[in-house]
């Protein structure tokens, strides 16, 4: 069974080699890209992992990234870099309730086994805060006491859960806490990769590619 091809056009509108519809819409992509005002610079697989591997980086999107192109043949990244962590997660859903593995919402579950089954409650927010809100909250005292800056997670007693850098907080009274983005369906996490350039440590150039 012969596979679709598609016929791709230059800016020229000639017609390039044909090739698979997921390759004409990267292709696409890339031409509206650089279309754009924004410097941009793009690059083969096969060249970013050549640059990566030739400058010791391990692999990693962000590194990746970096060594992406003409430019990300000599780069040098700071042991001190911070790295913005981008995760889509969502903006809930309409299901009502938790079910079991077989589908069906069931009250005669131990909860151990399937913690919970009842109804969502209709409202989102509580006490103004919402789930994958971004907050700031400062615990004067106690055994949590700190200051916590992260995702949220609402519950309905106004005890809430913040997702840090360092892990999850359970406990946290909305009344410490203070409203910093609201929720757009990511979670943002700033975090230090550790990753610096193995060749800068050693006193040598990178290598130019060939």
């Amino acid at each position: 069974m012969a596979l679709n091809r598609v016929l791709v056009l230059d800016f020229n509108h000639q017609p390039l080699m044909p090739c698979h519809p997921a390759r004409a819409r990267q292709l696409a992509l890339r031409e509206r890209l650089c279309g754009l005002v924004v410097p941009l610079e793009v690059g083969s697989g096969g060249q970013t992992k050549y640059n990566r591997s030739r400058q010791e980086y391990r692999k990693t999107h962000w590194l990746d990234a970096v060594c992406v192109g003409v430019s990300g043949e000599r780069v040098c990244v700071d042991f001190a870099q911070e790295v913005l962590e981008i995760r889509a997660m969502g903006r809930g859903s309409r299901q009502k309730c938790s079910v079991d593995q077989y589908g069906l919402r069931s009250a005669r579950l131990p909860r151990v086994v399937f913690p919970r089954t009842g109804a969502k409650a209709r409202q989102k927010k509580v006490h103004g805060f919402q789930t994958g809100d971004m907050v700031e909250a400062v615990v004067p005292k106690g055994k949590k006491a700190g200051r916590y800056v992260g995702r949220v997670a609402v519950r309905s007693t106004g005890s809430f859960n913040i997702k840090t850098r360092s892990g999850a907080t359970q406990g946290i009274s909305y009344k410490h806490c203070r409203l910093l983005q609201h929720t757009d369906g990511y979670a943002y996490t700033r975090r230090h990769d550790g990753a610096s350039s193995p060749l800068a440590h050693k006193g040598a150039s990178a290598p130019k590619r060939r």
